[in-house]
């Protein structure tokens, strides 16, 4: 697995991937820090968060597009599936380079908190559950798409469609709140992510939302390996 995250992570840097996700977040995320704490004076950091959402739902999809789409249309997937490592670990490393990726990104929420810091006294417990949440969602949505990248060898594809993936589940509370079908509402309601996404930007950590977060992860890493087996056979 190690040998899998080392060469994931290569390929991050020695292509424009990372160097562009990277400039794209701390863009926004700078952006929304001006305009939601320095402009009005506030010392919370929840608006950026809750902006940065939507964000990600665009970012991690070009992440993760390539985690096998690529492999498979350059013809490695062949090599990759009959190396020494199992598909679990295949899976895993992929993941977790893209999870690092990930959570670079978000290391810049620490810097703005510190520089917070020299003006007043910022939410510290708020701020660190919320980045938790962020990093939890981010882990289920990474799964996810990673599952969709082993479906197409097309990366432009896998983007798309992680991008639809990322908006569906963005609109969930709406259709939530609009679907008169009390059953199918109660359905969605269970499986919401800003549902158990929100409980973190209000500083409160319950172990609920983390086991959601941890299954969905887990639940779409099996489908991978499952659909990596499946393809290691056909």
């Amino acid at each position: 697995m190690g040998a899998i995250l080392k060469r994931e992570m290569c390929a991050y840097f020695s292509s424009a991937t990372a160097y562009v996700v990277l400039a794209v977040f701390f863009f926004f995320s700078g952006l929304f820090f001006n305009f939601y704490v320095f402009a009005q004076n506030s010392t919370s950091l929840t608006y950026v968060f809750s902006n940065m959402f939507f964000i990600i739902m665009f970012l991690i999809p070009i992440i993760t597009m390539k985690s096998f789409a690529e492999e498979k249309k350059q013809k490695s997937d062949q090599a990759l599936l009959t190396s020494p490592c199992s598909l679990t670990e295949i899976v895993l490393g992929k993941f977790l380079a893209a999870f690092l990726m990930f959570a670079m990104c978000n290391v810049i929420y620490l810097i703005y908190a510190v520089v917070i810091s020299f003006f007043a006294q910022p939410q510290w417990s708020v701020i660190l559950c919320t980045l938790l949440g962020t990093l939890l969602l981010g882990a289920s949505m990474i799964a996810i798409n990673v599952f969709i990248s082993v479906l197409t060898e097309s990366q432009v594809v896998a983007a798309v469609l992680g991008m639809g993936a990322g908006l569906l589940i963005s609109m969930m509370s709406y259709f939530v709140n609009n679907i008169s079908i009390q059953w199918i509402s109660a359905v969605l309601e269970k499986i919401s992510f800003m549902k158990y996404y929100e409980n973190f930007t209000y500083g409160i950590l319950s172990i609920t939302d983390v086991i959601f977060f941890l299954s969905v992860t887990a639940l779409f890493l099996f489908f991978t390996v499952r659909a990596l087996e499946k393809r290691r056979w056909s």
